[in-house]
């Protein structure tokens, strides 16, 4: 990795001499500007809390960033299904719908998210899958799919179509499927392979131009879930099923190591034929009692940023970084965690050195906006 504790520290002193007359103006490169066209850099974000009444004359100032420093968003909510499908025959779309519009007035790309997850789901699909024949889950799971990427067929150009379906090393039983915790694999536990590979043809069938991946945490290196998801992509491509992606999130936290083989984890999965993704990338970690970062944590968090930007950026398979929320403010790792200051900017909107960081790579890498070089040709 060609990022230096010395160079984090340098975007440092460059947000301090940054004054918000400088963060405003809009001859100042923006990540977007700066990413190479085969690249969208995006981020996260609640249409239901951020975008409803969205007045494109006269945005808020999260709208204004959010529109000119990304070309990517992904709804961080509004698609999971205790947002969406609320009731067995009731469908909410007016949280994606406001992110879908947003994308189109700013002229961004939406990556959907998720379609099969065994967490946020509404009430009536835990009660109703306490019962499921494997028949029933797979009716209930077919009608959701096919409704809601079909809703948004042609606007939606990847889908996290499978999230978190392995268990972690710590979980009983180690890395296998989730057949306890989700419900529809539960119904389907005899042959779960067979409903995924159903679920990835649905999807495409829905939108035979948007592309599909597999999405987890955990998932940035060579580990045992990774090699679970290795084996797994191979056999599902093996059984024809639409698979065209692997993302690894990218949730990281200070208080563990970074996982050097990130790169070489992304290019397994490209030598598959597969797009590879960070998908929902913020560097979490825990403070002191005033609340604030030290600046050894604020340099390590810019070096660990820019790593998985690094990795991202030597794959040219790698089809998007997104960030998961930029701004402090409505991070949800301080009511997840016992830990804050995880995204590229502050509450107030004040670019981190890791912003800065993230920034100063793409730049390096697009000289004249030129596509990254494929494999096998000099860089």
């Amino acid at each position: 990795m060609r990022r230096t504790a010395a160079i984090a520290a340098s975007a440092l002193a460059a947000l301090a001499l940054a004054g918000p007359a400088a963060q405003a103006d809009p001859r100042q490169p923006t990540l977007r500007s700066e990413a190479p066209r085969d690249l969208e850099i995006g981020s996260a974000v609640w249409g239901q809390r951020d975008l409803l009444g969205y007045d494109r004359k006269n945005p808020t100032e999260f709208q204004r960033i959010l529109g000119a420093e990304f070309g990517s968003l992904t709804p961080e909510n509004d698609m999971k299904w205790a947002e969406v499908h609320p009731e067995p025959d009731v469908y909410d779309f007016s949280g994606a719908d406001a992110v879908v519009a947003f994308a189109k007035a700013n002229r961004q790309e939406v990556r959907g998210h998720t379609l099969l997850w065994h967490s946020q789901n509404p009430q009536w699909v835990v009660d109703a899958s306490a019962d499921w024949t494997c028949q029933e889950a797979r009716d209930v799971l077919e009608d959701h799919v096919r409704t809601v990427v079909g809703r948004y067929a042609g606007e939606i150009y990847e889908w996290d179509v499978a999230n978190e379906i392995f268990q972690d090393d710590w979980d009983a039983g180690g890395v296998r499927l989730r057949t306890e915790a989700n419900p529809f694999l539960k119904a389907c536990a005899e042959d779960p392979v067979a409903l995924l590979g159903d679920v990835f043809r649905w999807a495409h069938e829905a939108d035979p131009e948007a592309v599909l991946f597999l999405n987890d945490y955990n998932a940035e290196g060579i580990n045992n879930k990774t090699d679970a998801y290795y084996e797994l992509a191979q056999e599902l491509l093996a059984d024809g099923a639409p698979l065209h992606g692997f993302g690894a999130q990218g949730h990281l936290s200070l208080q563990y190591g970074f996982d050097e083989s990130i790169q070489e984890n992304f290019e397994r999965f490209a030598d598959l034929g597969l797009k590879v993704a960070v998908t929902e990338a913020d560097v979490r970690m825990p403070l002191g009692e005033d609340g604030e970062p030290t600046a050894e944590q604020i340099t390590l968090q810019a070096e660990r940023y820019d790593k998985m930007l690094q990795a991202c950026l030597e794959v040219p398979s790698c089809s998007s970084y997104t960030v998961w929320g930029f701004d402090d403010a409505r991070s949800w790792v301080p009511g997840v965690f016992p830990e804050g200051y995880a995204t590229i900017m502050t509450e107030e909107f004040e670019r981190k050195p890791a912003y800065y960081a993230l920034l100063e790579s793409l730049t390096e890498a697009t000289p004249g906006k030129s596509p990254r070089t494929p494999p096998g040709l000099n860089r």
